[in-house]
């Protein structure tokens, strides 16, 4: 096994607690809410599914409520009702999900007429009809008949219960028939309760200390079957219910022993799916049957004679908003009346479509595998790394199609938040490792190559990711020279360790500053120094920073001075007073790879190039550490402003160019330029003047007065032969020895490089 692959190995063997993680995320319950969000993914992509579980709804609606009145309503209307759909309907089985306690009677409510209708639904319930009330633990504080607080909770089955004796029941029906006598309670009701008071699952049963609570949907499927009590038997993570001969005719998974997972088969808004018809029509047309009118009587007939009440399960429940009993579902963004959890209940257990989960261990399974296999794939090197990744991304979108798929064909949910969010935060931590090698080898390859190539052009080449090309192309460019004055003399004193250690020191002096600059290193040529500022990274003040680093650079060289001669005999004197000529010049420029296909080198060319380097020699001639040519200054101005101090020395035309060019010191920053000095730059410039309108006597006075004025005087600045002014006072001298012609323009004609 390769070295790539050993350290995939390890990598993916670290990033294993990821998975762990997430696993642990799971257990704890941390992503319920994820996780409730996909499976409403799983049913919206699904859609609704048909059953042949005839479930009708018979609302308490706006109509109901419009045309009836407000709650209290007499109970009469609900006996008439359930009545009426049972003995001319044929409806198999009537369940309320409404429960029916003197909790919600107000002290206005007129008792008599209360109990009056509590005296008709409690004679039809006398005779134990196919009727199933609700009771619910929802209620978590009311008061017995003698004003006590009675406080309920679901009790569940999976955590650790109370003795059953401690464990209080649910708030069951109670039909008041005689006033101020305890309540006639009928025994057929069932739990509307949901988990949490949410619409994803059931408690399918809860023990209490008065006996064992079916819910609404259980309770409502055995008077369907018409089994006794102890025809539904809890028998572990299974609720049976079986017929006298033993027969089973339902057997029904439940998580943690008691919920049920509800299989929603449609949207409520459905009335293929969801028949619905209003309580007050059902009451309207059940009182059509009590007329002496023939004609209403038929009609009412024919009402109940419609095929979808015939052994119909039927759901009596509130749908009016103003009922307060909403809740969004899997299949409904917007609010729906809650009846619909009961009606699901009864599909999911009549159609046998049962949500399945695997167990906790086999998603555990599931997560760890998938998630170190997609992160291996996402950063397996080699040729084919490529391939990997795109079989990664193929593996993480057919896990999620597999899982949309099995919930839509087989009902069985495959874990998908846990899994793809453990395998995406897996292989991003992998990525991001790779990142990190991959940055260390572009470091390894920038420590390689750094030392020829500038580092901007190296990172270039790495970030492109293609091999350097011979070619080059035209840009604006400052090209930067500097050479050692009279450094050939330095050989001759100087051992070769000494030598190396010096000019080592010197070089990486100013390739710091000017790479600190934005300048781009092209070359070392024995002493000199040669970058560019403005390429390869395009530098829109290119020359202000060109000027701003020799200014740098010469006071790099001041420190180094004082270095030197701080450190005693180590260095001869001339080291004490090493000095160094910089020459800039700013224009079109040829920038490129440059040489054969083999081996080339990022460099500038042109006529432009040429002239910088005259700068620098040239400098020499002028009395001057730092010259630039006039188009240097100018675009050095409208970048920095006059925060570089520039002193005119002339015009001068250079060896290989015919015309003349404007030339310029660069003297120093303003905020460090003295008055001093720039009293002598100001007297200077004048002297300038008078030498160009031919006043020789008027040039030199001010050339001397300059001259006493200059910050770089020989004999007192170390390794300074001349300055500027002198340099003028024996131009000018021999000018005036010797006048010029009367065309004279002051140009100067070097004839050296």
């Amino acid at each position: 096994m390769s070295s790539a692959r050993v350290k995939t190995l390890w990598v993916i063997l670290a990033l294993l607690p990821v998975p762990v993680l997430w696993c642990f995320l799971f257990e704890s319950g941390s992503l319920n809410r994820a996780r409730d969000w996909s499976m409403d993914l799983r049913y919206r992509i699904r859609g609704p599914v048909t059953t042949e579980a005839k479930v009708v709804y018979v609302d308490i609606d706006s109509l109901s409520m419009s045309k009836i009145g407000n709650f209290p309503w007499s109970r009469a209307y609900l006996a008439k009702v359930a009545r009426t759909l049972i003995e001319e309907a044929g409806v198999k089985v009537v369940g309320v999900d409404l429960v029916l306690s003197d909790a919600g009677l107000a002290e206005s409510a007129d008792i008599n007429y209360i109990v009056q209708g509590n005296r008709e639904l409690a004679a039809y319930l006398w005779n134990d009809p196919p009727v199933v009330l609700a009771s619910s633990f929802s209620a978590q504080v009311s008061t017995d008949i003698n004003g006590n607080l009675i406080y309920r909770q679901l009790p569940r089955v999976a955590g650790e219960l109370p003795p059953i004796h401690e464990i209080e029941g649910p708030e069951v029906p109670a039909i008041r028939v005689v006033p101020g006598q305890p309540p006639y309670s009928p025994g057929s009701t069932g739990l509307i309760d949901t988990e949490d008071r949410g619409v994803r699952r059931v408690p399918l049963w809860a023990p209490t200390d008065v006996r064992t609570y079916y819910h609404l949907s259980v309770e409502m499927l055995r008077r369907y079957w018409d089994l006794d009590i102890d025809g539904v038997r809890v028998d572990g993570d299974r609720l049976l219910f079986v017929r006298p001969d033993g027969e089973v005719l339902r057997s029904v998974p439940m998580l943690r022993g008691q919920m049920l997972e509800l299989n929603w088969f449609s949207k409520w808004d459905s009335p293929d799916h969801n028949p619905r018809i209003s309580f007050y029509d059902v009451y309207a047309y059940a009182s059509a049957l009590e007329t002496d009118d023939p004609e209403v009587v038929a009609t009412g007939e024919a009402f109940f004679a419609q095929e979808q009440f015939k052994d119909a399960l039927v759901l009596i429940g509130p749908v009016d908003p103003l009922l307060q009993d909403l809740a969004t579902t899997p299949l409904d963004e917007n609010a729906v009346p809650k009846v619909g959890v009961h009606g699901n209940a009864l599909k999911t257990i009549l159609a046998e479509k049962y949500i399945r989960r695997l167990d906790t261990w086999q998603i555990y399974v599931v997560v760890v595998l998938f998630s170190v296999l997609v992160a291996t794939l996402a950063i397996w090197g080699g040729h084919r790394s490529a391939l990997a990744r795109l079989v990664a991304v193929l593996l993480v979108l057919g896990y999620v199609g597999l899982s949309l798929w099995l919930f839509g064909s087989q009902h069985l949910v495959l874990p998908l938040v846990t899994p793809v969010g453990s395998a995406l935060s897996m292989t991003f931590l992998a990525i991001g490792w790779q990142v990190v090698q991959e940055q260390k080898a572009k470091g390894r390859i920038k420590g390689m190559f750094g030392t020829y190539l500038a580092p901007t052009v190296v990172e270039s080449m790495i970030n492109s990711g293609k091999d350097p090309e011979l070619g080059g192309h035209d840009a604006e460019i400052t090209p930067y020279f500097s050479d050692i004055q009279s450094f050939s003399s330095f050989s001759e004193v100087l051992t070769s360790s000494q030598l190396g250690e010096l000019l080592n020191e010197y070089l990486t002096a100013c390739t710091d500053i000017i790479q600190a600059e934005g300048g781009t290193l092209d070359k070392y040529i024995g002493d000199a120094v040669v970058a560019m500022f403005g390429a390869p990274v395009d530098l829109a003040d290119h020359a202000y920073k060109a000027c701003l680093t020799a200014l740098l650079v010469q006071q790099r060289l001041d420190e180094l001075r004082a270095k030197w001669t701080a450190e005693g005999d180590k260095w001869p004197d001339m080291v004490h007073r090493m000095r160094t000529r910089i020459g800039l010049n700013t224009g079109k420029c040829m920038i490129g790879n440059m040489g054969s296909r083999t081996r080339f080198n990022y460099t500038m060319m042109g006529d432009n190039v040429n002239l910088a380097a005259r700068m620098e020699s040239g400098a020499k001639a002028w009395g001057a550490f730092t010259m630039v040519a006039d188009t240097t200054r100018v675009a050095c101005e409208q970048h920095g402003g006059d925060r570089i101090v520039f002193r005119r020395l002339g015009r001068i035309t250079v060896q290989g160019r015919s015309q003349p060019v404007p030339i310029h010191e660069v003297t120093g920053l303003r905020e460090q330029v003295s008055d001093r000095t720039l009293e002598c730059l100001a007297l200077f410039d004048q002297g300038l003047e008078k030498y160009y309108a031919r006043d020789w006597e008027g040039a030199a006075a001010l050339f001397k007065r300059s001259a006493e004025l200059e910050p770089l005087i020989p004999g007192q600045a170390p390794g300074v032969k001349a300055n500027p002014s002198l340099v003028y006072q024996k131009i000018v001298a021999e000018t005036a020895a010797k006048p010029p012609p009367p065309d004279w323009d002051g140009v100067y004609h070097m004839t050296s490089k």
